[in-house]
């Protein structure tokens, strides 16, 4: 299995929204070729943490990739895509960006190399050591 990272601004599309939708919802309105590139690899069943960018900077919640990589509805252009996504479980303590940068073991995470980057993967081990920063059960 492989894991994600989803960021969104929480004033656009906050865990809360995700939550409150109670079932999938496509993570729209990406332009960015790499990002969606990743969300072409997702398959149905997958993990990913939400991350609030901008002001809060944190991995607030665990979502799960519900449909495959379908066609952006909020657009025409052929070229974008995404995936959709339902929410799991908050993290019982959200992780910030400064803690996971203080971390030696997640020194190499996307999330640390290139945080512009909205839709990113997460490797087993980073997932396994945040969920444990977050205070769940991996």
């Amino acid at each position: 299995m492989a894991y994600w990272l989803f960021k969104s601004e929480p004033g656009t599309w906050s865990w809360q929204d995700q939550v409150a939708k109670g079932a999938p919802e496509q993570w729209d309105g990406v332009r960015n070729y790499q990002a969606r590139n990743n969300m072409r690899q997702m398959q149905v069943g997958e993990l990913g943490f939400f991350y609030h960018s901008v002001n809060e900077k944190r991995i607030v919640g665990i979502v799960r990739v519900a449909a495959a990589c379908h066609p952006d509805t909020t657009t025409d252009d052929p070229r974008w895509e995404c995936v959709d996504v339902e929410a799991v479980r908050p993290l019982r303590v959200p992780v910030s960006l400064e803690q996971i940068k203080q971390e030696p073991e997640l020194a190499d995470m996307v999330l640390v190399k290139n945080s512009r980057l909205s839709v990113q993967p997460v490797t087993e081990a980073e997932w396994v050591h945040i969920c444990k920063m977050g205070g769940i059960d991996p």
